[in-house]
């Protein structure tokens, strides 16, 4: 039981006081969201170590029963938060040919890796999964409903036109397109990409997928 939390200033609105309904009917959206958007503020501010259900109820501008209405624990809040990731995914590029496809997909998520929140989570996230197998669980369905599942269309557009042989080793092709940026932007983080980088990526990636 949670004591000394008060509710009429989480989501109900203005008026004569009454009796709020139970369940559902009180979990509006718009707040839902406001915690889930403060929840990427406080892991990018503070870390996972350092977030609290307090933290993140201030940043969303609700009371602490708001959010416990919704999830039991901080962990519960940011393994939720974390695998919806994957439903937010990029739809996979149909530009018809593998190097446009290959070159659209990682302008994209270039600049989503090294959004100043993402490079702050992600690392912070990876170094807590060493520690805690649900979130590591959690970032591995995260990436690979989301980044693996457009790496695979990818391969599996090129292999329809012919661009890559038939019966290509799809987990290595994945591998590969994936592997690179992701090293360069989340596990060394270079501040910045050289002069032409992604294009040279693309050509060396799209070589490599034809010799498989």
């Amino acid at each position: 039981m949670l004591v000394g939390m008060t509710t009429n200033a989480d989501e109900s609105t203005a008026g004569p006081r009454r009796r709020a309904p139970a369940g559902a009917a009180v979990l509006r959206e718009d707040v839902t969201e406001a915690i889930r958007a403060a929840v990427f503020e406080e892991l990018a501010a503070v870390g996972y170590a350092r977030t609290s259900i307090e933290g993140i109820a201030r940043r969303a501008g609700v009371g602490k029963t708001a959010v416990y209405r919704r999830w039991r624990s901080k962990l519960h809040l940011v393994l939720d938060v974390v695998s919806a990731m994957a439903v937010l995914g990029f739809p996979v590029p149909d530009t018809g040919s593998l190097e446009g496809d290959l070159r659209l997909l990682y302008e994209v998520s270039s600049r989503a890796l090294r959004h100043p929140v993402a490079s702050q989570i992600i690392p912070d996230l990876q170094a807590e999964a060493a520690r805690n197998p649900e979130i590591a669980e959690a970032l591995q369905k995260a990436v690979r409903d989301g980044q693996d599942g457009v790496a695979s269309g990818i391969v599996a557009a090129a292999e329809r036109r012919g661009e890559v042989r038939a019966g290509i080793d799809v987990e290595l092709a994945l591998d590969l397109i994936s592997g690179p940026l992701y090293w360069r932007s989340v596990v060394i983080r270079s501040p910045k990409l050289p002069k032409g980088y992604l294009e040279k990526l693309v050509r060396a990636t799209a070589g490599a997928l034809r010799a498989l």
